[in-house]
């Protein structure tokens, strides 16, 4: 199995950016733990608040996949429920 790099775009509604943003950034150090996690990064557009965008990279998709199970990213999507404009998520492999 080879590396998984992840990009996972997360539009908040507005007047939720800040809430979104302290939502997103509680799932940073969990996951930073997590087997098979390389990096996971959390970026906010300069000129749009309500656009956050994952960088991940995963040793492998099963070990991922391992990660969207946890209950962290339940509770996540439990507390923001009707605050995220829109979320996008691609599955990328290294090409060169």
């Amino acid at each position: 199995m080879s590396q998984l790099t992840i990009l996972a775009k997360i539009v908040a509604k507005n007047g939720k950016s800040a809430f979104i943003k302290e939502e997103l950034l509680k799932l940073i150090a969990v996951t930073r733990a997590e087997k098979g996690c390389i990096n996971y990064d959390l970026h906010q557009d300069n000129e749009n608040e309500n656009l956050f965008v994952f960088y991940e990279n995963w040793e492998n998709r099963e070990l991922w996949q391992q990660h969207m199970q946890n209950d962290h990213l339940a509770e996540y999507l439990k507390v923001t429920d009707g605050a995220v404009a829109s979320f996008e998520l691609n599955e990328m492999s290294i090409i060169g």
